[in-house]
Protein backbone atom coordinates (compact mmCIF):
# COMPACT_ATOMS: atom_id res chain seq x y z
CA UNK A 1 0.00 0.00 0.00
CA UNK A 2 2.75 2.30 0.89
CA UNK A 3 4.78 1.49 -2.37
CA UNK A 4 2.12 1.94 -4.33
CA UNK A 5 1.12 5.78 -2.79
CA UNK A 6 4.64 6.47 -2.88
CA UNK A 7 4.72 5.39 -6.88
CA UNK A 8 1.35 7.85 -7.18
CA UNK A 9 3.09 10.96 -5.26
CA UNK A 10 6.23 10.54 -7.07
CA UNK A 11 4.60 10.20 -10.35
CA UNK A 12 2.38 13.10 -9.68
CA UNK A 13 5.35 15.17 -8.95
CA UNK A 14 7.35 14.20 -11.93
CA UNK A 15 4.65 15.14 -14.39
CA UNK A 16 4.33 18.62 -12.57
CA UNK A 17 7.66 19.33 -13.23
CA UNK A 18 7.36 18.14 -16.96
CA UNK A 19 4.82 20.94 -16.98
CA UNK A 20 6.94 23.71 -15.78
CA UNK A 21 9.80 22.54 -18.14
CA UNK A 22 7.49 22.83 -21.09
CA UNK A 23 5.62 26.28 -20.11
CA UNK A 24 9.47 28.01 -19.17
CA UNK A 25 10.31 26.33 -22.84
CA UNK A 26 7.79 27.56 -25.23
CA UNK A 27 8.33 31.63 -23.12
CA UNK A 28 11.93 31.18 -24.12
CA UNK A 29 10.93 29.42 -27.41
CA UNK A 30 8.87 33.12 -28.03
CA UNK A 31 10.93 35.40 -26.62
CA UNK A 32 13.73 33.91 -28.65
CA UNK A 33 11.37 33.80 -32.02
CA UNK A 34 10.84 37.31 -31.33
CA UNK A 35 14.13 38.65 -30.79
CA UNK A 36 15.33 37.14 -33.95
CA UNK A 37 12.24 38.43 -35.76
CA UNK A 38 13.19 41.95 -34.20
CA UNK A 39 16.82 41.51 -35.16
CA UNK A 40 15.59 40.33 -38.91
CA UNK A 41 13.47 43.70 -38.83
CA UNK A 42 15.47 45.51 -38.08
CA UNK A 43 18.42 44.81 -40.05
CA UNK A 44 15.83 44.41 -43.30
CA UNK A 45 15.12 48.36 -42.08
CA UNK A 46 18.70 49.56 -41.93
CA UNK A 47 19.61 47.91 -45.36
CA UNK A 48 16.94 49.51 -47.32
CA UNK A 49 18.07 52.75 -45.55
CA UNK A 50 21.55 51.81 -46.72
CA UNK A 51 20.07 50.93 -49.89
CA UNK A 52 18.17 53.98 -50.40
CA UNK A 53 21.00 56.21 -49.55
CA UNK A 54 23.72 54.39 -51.81
CA UNK A 55 20.93 55.02 -54.39
CA UNK A 56 21.07 58.67 -53.90
CA UNK A 57 25.04 58.71 -52.94
CA UNK A 58 25.24 56.99 -56.54
CA UNK A 59 22.93 59.80 -58.49
CA UNK A 60 24.71 62.74 -56.60
CA UNK A 61 27.97 61.32 -57.63
CA UNK A 62 26.88 60.68 -61.14
CA UNK A 63 25.51 64.53 -61.10
CA UNK A 64 28.48 65.94 -60.55
CA UNK A 65 30.02 63.64 -62.16
CA UNK A 66 28.49 65.74 -65.35
CA UNK A 67 31.00 68.74 -64.99
CA UNK A 68 31.61 71.04 -67.59
CA UNK A 69 34.30 69.67 -69.64
CA UNK A 70 35.38 73.28 -71.18
CA UNK A 71 35.10 75.28 -68.20
CA UNK A 72 37.57 72.79 -66.51
CA UNK A 73 40.20 72.06 -69.91
CA UNK A 74 40.13 75.85 -70.33
CA UNK A 75 40.32 77.12 -66.33
CA UNK A 76 40.91 74.28 -64.22
CA UNK A 77 37.70 74.53 -62.54
CA UNK A 78 34.88 72.06 -61.38
CA UNK A 79 31.01 72.52 -61.82
CA UNK A 80 28.39 71.32 -63.74
CA UNK A 81 25.89 73.16 -65.34
CA UNK A 82 22.71 72.78 -64.18
CA UNK A 83 20.78 74.03 -67.39
CA UNK A 84 22.33 71.33 -69.51
CA UNK A 85 22.86 73.66 -72.20
CA UNK A 86 19.43 74.44 -72.55
CA UNK A 87 19.84 77.99 -70.70
CA UNK A 88 16.97 77.21 -68.08
CA UNK A 89 17.05 77.98 -64.67
CA UNK A 90 15.44 75.31 -62.91
CA UNK A 91 15.92 73.59 -60.29
CA UNK A 92 13.74 70.47 -60.87
CA UNK A 93 16.06 69.93 -64.07
CA UNK A 94 18.79 68.54 -61.24
CA UNK A 95 15.87 66.45 -58.88
CA UNK A 96 14.79 64.98 -62.57
CA UNK A 97 18.69 64.01 -63.32
CA UNK A 98 19.10 62.27 -59.95
CA UNK A 99 15.69 60.14 -60.55
CA UNK A 100 17.54 59.39 -63.79
CA UNK A 101 20.68 58.20 -62.23
CA UNK A 102 18.71 55.65 -59.96
CA UNK A 103 16.80 57.89 -57.16
CA UNK A 104 13.61 57.42 -58.48
CA UNK A 105 10.99 57.05 -55.67
CA UNK A 106 12.43 59.15 -53.46
CA UNK A 107 11.07 62.44 -52.47
CA UNK A 108 14.40 65.02 -52.97
CA UNK A 109 14.31 69.06 -51.97
CA UNK A 110 17.49 70.76 -52.50
CA UNK A 111 18.19 72.83 -49.24
CA UNK A 112 21.36 74.11 -50.35
CA UNK A 113 23.21 75.05 -53.13
CA UNK A 114 26.15 76.73 -54.36
CA UNK A 115 27.33 78.57 -57.34
CA UNK A 116 30.38 80.02 -59.38
CA UNK A 117 29.29 83.39 -58.30
CA UNK A 118 28.40 83.00 -55.14
CA UNK A 119 29.85 85.32 -52.30
CA UNK A 120 31.04 87.57 -55.49
CA UNK A 121 33.28 84.56 -56.37
CA UNK A 122 34.22 83.26 -53.25
CA UNK A 123 33.71 79.49 -54.79
CA UNK A 124 35.87 80.09 -57.79
CA UNK A 125 38.38 81.88 -56.27
CA UNK A 126 38.64 78.83 -53.53
CA UNK A 127 38.62 76.28 -56.69
CA UNK A 128 41.76 78.59 -58.58
CA UNK A 129 43.78 78.77 -55.46
CA UNK A 130 43.91 74.64 -55.22
CA UNK A 131 44.59 74.98 -58.44
CA UNK A 132 47.41 77.44 -58.55
CA UNK A 133 49.02 75.68 -55.32
CA UNK A 134 49.64 72.78 -56.90
CA UNK A 135 51.62 74.59 -60.04
CA UNK A 136 53.46 77.64 -58.55
CA UNK A 137 56.11 77.90 -56.49
CA UNK A 138 55.60 80.21 -53.63
CA UNK A 139 59.61 81.37 -53.15
CA UNK A 140 58.84 82.70 -57.10
CA UNK A 141 56.06 84.37 -55.72
CA UNK A 142 57.50 86.82 -52.84
CA UNK A 143 59.64 88.55 -55.26
CA UNK A 144 56.48 90.76 -56.43
CA UNK A 145 55.07 91.76 -52.96
CA UNK A 146 58.42 94.15 -52.59
CA UNK A 147 57.75 96.17 -55.21
CA UNK A 148 53.79 96.39 -54.59
CA UNK A 149 54.87 97.61 -51.49
CA UNK A 150 56.67 100.81 -52.90
CA UNK A 151 54.61 101.08 -56.19
CA UNK A 152 51.57 103.62 -54.41
CA UNK A 153 54.12 105.59 -52.87
CA UNK A 154 55.24 105.98 -56.24
CA UNK A 155 52.67 106.48 -58.29
CA UNK A 156 51.55 109.24 -55.47
CA UNK A 157 54.57 111.26 -56.55
CA UNK A 158 54.31 110.69 -60.25
CA UNK A 159 50.83 112.28 -59.93
CA UNK A 160 52.40 115.42 -58.15
CA UNK A 161 55.23 115.32 -61.00
CA UNK A 162 52.81 114.84 -63.43
CA UNK A 163 50.51 118.20 -61.48
CA UNK A 164 54.33 120.61 -61.65
CA UNK A 165 54.25 119.57 -65.46
CA UNK A 166 50.83 121.09 -66.31
CA UNK A 167 51.17 123.61 -64.22
CA UNK A 168 54.51 124.65 -65.77
CA UNK A 169 52.92 123.77 -69.40
CA UNK A 170 50.22 126.56 -68.64
CA UNK A 171 52.41 129.51 -67.69
CA UNK A 172 55.67 128.43 -69.74
CA UNK A 173 54.06 127.75 -73.06
CA UNK A 174 55.39 130.71 -75.21
CA UNK A 175 59.02 129.95 -74.03
CA UNK A 176 59.26 126.30 -75.27
CA UNK A 177 61.16 125.58 -78.97
CA UNK A 178 58.55 125.49 -81.37
CA UNK A 179 59.21 121.66 -82.17
CA UNK A 180 57.94 120.76 -78.59
CA UNK A 181 54.85 122.12 -78.27
CA UNK A 182 53.28 119.13 -79.56
CA UNK A 183 53.88 118.18 -75.72
CA UNK A 184 50.98 120.55 -75.01
CA UNK A 185 48.10 118.56 -77.09
CA UNK A 186 49.46 115.52 -76.02
CA UNK A 187 48.58 115.99 -72.15
CA UNK A 188 45.17 117.49 -73.63
CA UNK A 189 44.32 114.38 -75.81
CA UNK A 190 46.28 111.48 -73.94
CA UNK A 191 49.39 109.53 -74.51
CA UNK A 192 47.69 106.50 -75.76
CA UNK A 193 48.79 107.22 -79.30
CA UNK A 194 52.33 108.22 -78.35
CA UNK A 195 53.48 105.29 -76.58
CA UNK A 196 52.04 102.84 -79.25
CA UNK A 197 55.28 101.05 -80.81
CA UNK A 198 55.59 101.60 -84.97
CA UNK A 199 53.72 97.92 -85.71
CA UNK A 200 51.06 97.99 -82.87
CA UNK A 201 47.33 97.62 -84.10
CA UNK A 202 45.49 98.83 -81.19
CA UNK A 203 41.92 96.66 -81.28
CA UNK A 204 38.38 98.10 -81.60
CA UNK A 205 36.88 95.43 -79.61
CA UNK A 206 34.06 96.39 -77.29
CA UNK A 207 31.93 94.47 -74.86
CA UNK A 208 28.47 96.59 -73.48
CA UNK A 209 28.57 95.59 -69.61
CA UNK A 210 24.98 95.24 -69.71
CA UNK A 211 25.88 91.53 -70.68
CA UNK A 212 28.83 90.65 -68.05
CA UNK A 213 28.20 88.72 -65.14
CA UNK A 214 29.09 91.04 -62.80
CA UNK A 215 26.84 93.84 -63.77
CA UNK A 216 23.53 92.04 -64.54
CA UNK A 217 20.99 90.34 -62.10
CA UNK A 218 22.39 86.86 -60.98
CA UNK A 219 21.28 83.80 -59.68
CA UNK A 220 22.00 83.43 -55.61
CA UNK A 221 22.41 80.01 -54.33
CA UNK A 222 21.67 79.48 -50.59
CA UNK A 223 23.01 77.77 -47.41
CA UNK A 224 26.01 77.04 -45.58
CA UNK A 225 29.14 75.27 -46.75
CA UNK A 226 32.71 74.17 -45.90
CA UNK A 227 35.00 76.87 -46.73
CA UNK A 228 38.66 77.82 -47.55
CA UNK A 229 39.97 79.14 -44.18
CA UNK A 230 42.53 81.74 -46.41
CA UNK A 231 41.68 83.07 -49.62
CA UNK A 232 42.82 86.87 -49.20
CA UNK A 233 46.03 86.55 -47.76
CA UNK A 234 49.68 87.86 -49.74
CA UNK A 235 49.96 84.37 -51.02
CA UNK A 236 46.37 83.58 -52.33
CA UNK A 237 46.50 87.20 -54.03
CA UNK A 238 50.37 86.56 -55.47
CA UNK A 239 48.68 82.84 -56.54
CA UNK A 240 45.82 84.45 -58.32
CA UNK A 241 47.97 86.82 -60.12
CA UNK A 242 49.62 84.30 -61.41
CA UNK A 243 46.68 82.51 -62.52
CA UNK A 244 45.09 85.76 -63.90
CA UNK A 245 48.77 86.19 -66.24
CA UNK A 246 48.43 82.27 -67.22
CA UNK A 247 44.47 82.59 -68.71
CA UNK A 248 44.19 85.54 -69.97
CA UNK A 249 45.91 88.02 -72.66
CA UNK A 250 46.86 91.61 -72.78
CA UNK A 251 48.18 94.18 -74.75
CA UNK A 252 51.31 92.48 -75.18
CA UNK A 253 50.77 88.68 -74.86
CA UNK A 254 47.58 87.52 -76.94
CA UNK A 255 45.77 84.08 -76.08
CA UNK A 256 43.22 83.72 -78.44
CA UNK A 257 41.87 86.15 -81.84
CA UNK A 258 38.48 85.25 -81.12
CA UNK A 259 37.88 86.51 -77.75
CA UNK A 260 35.77 89.43 -77.59
CA UNK A 261 38.28 91.57 -75.83
CA UNK A 262 42.00 91.45 -76.66
CA UNK A 263 43.37 93.29 -73.49
CA UNK A 264 41.85 90.73 -70.64
CA UNK A 265 44.15 91.67 -68.24
CA UNK A 266 43.69 95.27 -68.50
CA UNK A 267 40.36 94.50 -68.17
CA UNK A 268 40.63 93.17 -65.28
CA UNK A 269 42.57 96.02 -64.18
CA UNK A 270 40.17 99.33 -64.98
CA UNK A 271 36.80 97.60 -65.70
CA UNK A 272 36.25 99.75 -69.13
CA UNK A 273 34.00 98.49 -71.98
CA UNK A 274 36.19 98.70 -74.90
CA UNK A 275 39.59 97.46 -75.04
CA UNK A 276 41.22 101.11 -76.17
CA UNK A 277 39.56 102.41 -72.70
CA UNK A 278 40.88 99.61 -70.86
CA UNK A 279 44.96 100.24 -72.49
CA UNK A 280 44.52 103.76 -71.93
CA UNK A 281 43.82 103.46 -68.23
CA UNK A 282 46.63 100.95 -67.53
CA UNK A 283 48.83 102.96 -69.58
CA UNK A 284 48.39 106.19 -67.53
CA UNK A 285 48.52 103.93 -64.24
CA UNK A 286 51.95 103.07 -65.37
CA UNK A 287 53.03 106.28 -66.58
CA UNK A 288 52.24 107.83 -62.92
CA UNK A 289 55.13 105.29 -61.85
CA UNK A 290 57.08 106.05 -63.96
CA UNK A 291 57.53 109.48 -63.96
CA UNK A 292 58.07 109.44 -60.30
CA UNK A 293 60.86 107.07 -60.87
CA UNK A 294 62.51 109.20 -63.46
CA UNK A 295 62.03 112.39 -61.75
CA UNK A 296 63.70 110.79 -58.72
CA UNK A 297 66.86 109.98 -60.79
CA UNK A 298 66.71 113.24 -62.59
CA UNK A 299 66.79 115.11 -58.96
CA UNK A 300 70.04 113.41 -58.15
CA UNK A 301 72.05 113.62 -61.20
CA UNK A 302 74.21 116.14 -61.50
CA UNK A 303 75.21 115.50 -65.08
CA UNK A 304 71.39 115.83 -66.28
CA UNK A 305 70.82 119.10 -63.73
CA UNK A 306 73.91 120.63 -65.25
CA UNK A 307 72.31 119.81 -69.06
CA UNK A 308 68.46 121.07 -68.40
CA UNK A 309 70.68 124.47 -66.38
CA UNK A 310 72.89 125.08 -69.87
CA UNK A 311 69.80 124.69 -71.92
CA UNK A 312 67.27 126.96 -69.52
CA UNK A 313 70.19 129.48 -70.00
CA UNK A 314 70.39 129.52 -73.40
CA UNK A 315 66.69 129.50 -73.56
CA UNK A 316 66.29 131.87 -71.09
CA UNK A 317 68.98 134.43 -73.53
CA UNK A 318 67.11 133.74 -76.65
CA UNK A 319 63.07 134.99 -75.07
CA UNK A 320 65.43 137.97 -73.17
CA UNK A 321 63.62 136.76 -69.75
CA UNK A 322 67.14 135.76 -67.52
CA UNK A 323 64.77 135.39 -64.76
CA UNK A 324 62.65 132.98 -65.96
CA UNK A 325 66.02 130.34 -66.30
CA UNK A 326 65.06 128.43 -62.82
CA UNK A 327 61.86 128.38 -64.66
CA UNK A 328 62.45 127.37 -67.38
CA UNK A 329 64.89 124.16 -65.82
CA UNK A 330 62.07 123.20 -64.06
CA UNK A 331 60.44 123.03 -67.08
CA UNK A 332 62.44 120.96 -68.63
CA UNK A 333 63.18 118.14 -66.09
CA UNK A 334 59.43 117.84 -65.72
CA UNK A 335 59.24 117.61 -70.19
CA UNK A 336 62.22 114.92 -69.57
CA UNK A 337 61.32 113.24 -67.14
CA UNK A 338 57.90 112.77 -69.45
CA UNK A 339 59.49 112.19 -72.33
CA UNK A 340 61.46 108.70 -70.32
CA UNK A 341 58.35 108.13 -68.91
CA UNK A 342 57.11 107.70 -72.65
CA UNK A 343 60.07 105.61 -73.64
CA UNK A 344 59.68 103.28 -71.07
CA UNK A 345 55.96 102.33 -72.16
CA UNK A 346 56.83 102.20 -75.19
CA UNK A 347 59.63 99.74 -74.58
CA UNK A 348 57.32 97.60 -72.23
CA UNK A 349 54.42 97.74 -74.86
CA UNK A 350 57.18 96.18 -77.44
CA UNK A 351 57.67 93.16 -75.37
CA UNK A 352 60.57 94.11 -73.88
CA UNK A 353 61.82 95.20 -70.27
CA UNK A 354 62.09 98.30 -69.02
CA UNK A 355 64.60 99.22 -66.14
CA UNK A 356 62.67 99.72 -62.55
CA UNK A 357 65.17 102.29 -61.25
CA UNK A 358 67.05 104.24 -63.56
CA UNK A 359 70.94 105.48 -63.70
CA UNK A 360 72.88 106.98 -66.00
CA UNK A 361 73.83 103.78 -67.96
CA UNK A 362 70.03 102.76 -68.23
CA UNK A 363 68.68 106.40 -69.09
CA UNK A 364 67.19 106.11 -72.47
CA UNK A 365 65.95 109.75 -73.99
CA UNK A 366 68.63 112.23 -74.41
CA UNK A 367 68.09 115.64 -73.87
CA UNK A 368 68.57 116.66 -77.52
CA UNK A 369 65.75 114.39 -78.17
CA UNK A 370 62.90 115.91 -76.03
CA UNK A 371 62.64 118.90 -78.93
CA UNK A 372 61.63 116.15 -81.47
CA UNK A 373 59.95 113.30 -79.60
CA UNK A 374 56.11 114.67 -79.64
CA UNK A 375 55.91 114.45 -83.71
CA UNK A 376 55.72 111.42 -85.60
CA UNK A 377 59.04 110.44 -84.73
CA UNK A 378 59.09 106.88 -83.25
CA UNK A 379 63.02 106.60 -83.22
CA UNK A 380 63.05 105.81 -79.27
CA UNK A 381 61.04 102.48 -78.64
CA UNK A 382 63.87 101.71 -76.07
CA UNK A 383 66.43 98.77 -75.45
CA UNK A 384 65.85 95.84 -73.49
CA UNK A 385 67.26 95.92 -69.91
CA UNK A 386 68.12 92.73 -68.33
CA UNK A 387 67.89 94.13 -65.00
CA UNK A 388 63.93 95.45 -65.47
CA UNK A 389 60.58 94.25 -65.55
CA UNK A 390 58.48 93.45 -68.57
CA UNK A 391 54.58 94.37 -68.90
CA UNK A 392 53.40 91.26 -67.56
CA UNK A 393 55.17 92.33 -64.17
CA UNK A 394 53.91 95.62 -64.15
CA UNK A 395 50.29 94.18 -64.86
CA UNK A 396 51.08 91.88 -62.08
CA UNK A 397 51.50 94.58 -59.62
CA UNK A 398 48.16 96.57 -60.52
CA UNK A 399 46.52 93.26 -59.96
CA UNK A 400 47.65 92.96 -56.81
CA UNK A 401 46.79 95.89 -55.55
CA UNK A 402 43.34 96.00 -57.09
CA UNK A 403 40.11 94.74 -54.80
CA UNK A 404 39.85 91.12 -54.81
CA UNK A 405 35.77 91.49 -54.71
CA UNK A 406 36.26 93.22 -58.07
CA UNK A 407 38.83 91.16 -59.47
CA UNK A 408 37.04 88.11 -58.52
CA UNK A 409 33.34 88.78 -60.61
CA UNK A 410 35.56 90.59 -63.05
CA UNK A 411 38.12 87.32 -64.20
CA UNK A 412 34.01 85.45 -63.82
CA UNK A 413 33.16 88.03 -66.51
CA UNK A 414 35.71 87.39 -69.10
CA UNK A 415 35.77 83.38 -68.36
CA UNK A 416 32.06 83.48 -69.42
CA UNK A 417 32.37 85.71 -72.01
CA UNK A 418 35.23 83.49 -73.38
CA UNK A 419 33.13 80.22 -73.55
CA UNK A 420 30.61 81.77 -74.70
CA UNK A 421 32.54 83.47 -77.83
CA UNK A 422 35.58 81.43 -77.93
CA UNK A 423 34.06 77.86 -77.61
CA UNK A 424 30.32 78.92 -79.21
CA UNK A 425 28.93 78.06 -75.94
CA UNK A 426 25.85 80.26 -76.40
CA UNK A 427 24.32 79.21 -73.32
CA UNK A 428 26.87 79.21 -70.58
CA UNK A 429 26.45 81.27 -67.57
CA UNK A 430 28.69 81.45 -64.39
CA UNK A 431 25.82 81.71 -61.86
CA UNK A 432 24.29 78.65 -63.31
CA UNK A 433 27.39 76.61 -62.44
CA UNK A 434 27.20 74.55 -59.13
CA UNK A 435 29.65 73.75 -57.00
CA UNK A 436 27.86 72.30 -53.85
CA UNK A 437 24.63 71.10 -52.82
CA UNK A 438 23.06 69.91 -50.18
CA UNK A 439 19.86 67.62 -50.52
CA UNK A 440 16.54 66.54 -48.05
CA UNK A 441 15.26 63.28 -49.03
CA UNK A 442 12.56 60.87 -47.89
CA UNK A 443 12.45 57.58 -48.58
CA UNK A 444 9.19 55.38 -48.34
CA UNK A 445 9.19 52.26 -46.85
CA UNK A 446 6.43 50.02 -45.73
CA UNK A 447 3.13 50.62 -43.48
CA UNK A 448 3.49 54.16 -43.92
CA UNK A 449 7.24 54.10 -42.57
CA UNK A 450 9.28 56.39 -44.52
CA UNK A 451 13.27 57.20 -43.75
CA UNK A 452 14.27 61.16 -44.18
CA UNK A 453 18.13 61.85 -44.30
CA UNK A 454 20.64 64.60 -45.82
CA UNK A 455 23.36 63.72 -48.53
CA UNK A 456 25.28 66.21 -50.03
CA UNK A 457 28.54 67.24 -52.38
CA UNK A 458 31.22 69.57 -53.38
CA UNK A 459 34.07 69.70 -55.28
CA UNK A 460 36.39 70.62 -53.05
Amino acid sequence: MRAQEYNRYGYDEMKKKKGEITAFLSLIFVLLVSFILAISQSAQIQTTKNLKRIAVDNALFSVFGEYHKELLEEYKVFAFDMTYGTGQFEEQQIINRMSHYGSMGIEQTITDIQFLTDNNGQAFREQMLEYMETQTGMGVLQDVTGLCAAWQEQKIQGEEVSEQLDQVLSHGEEMLPEENTGILEIRKTGILSLVLPERFELSGKYVGQEKLVSCRSRHAGRGTFPARSRVNGQAEKLLFEQYILKMFSSAVEQKSETRNLDYEIEYLISGKESDAENLKDVVNQMLLVRMGLNYAHLAIDSGKQGEAETMAAALAAVSLRPEAKDALKQLILLVWCFGESVVDLRTLLAGRRAALVKNSQNWQLPLSGVFTFWGSDAGYEGADAEEGLNYGQYLQILLHLKDETDLNMRVLDRLEQNLRFEKGLEYFRADACVTKMKLQNKADMWSGYSYTFQAYFGYL
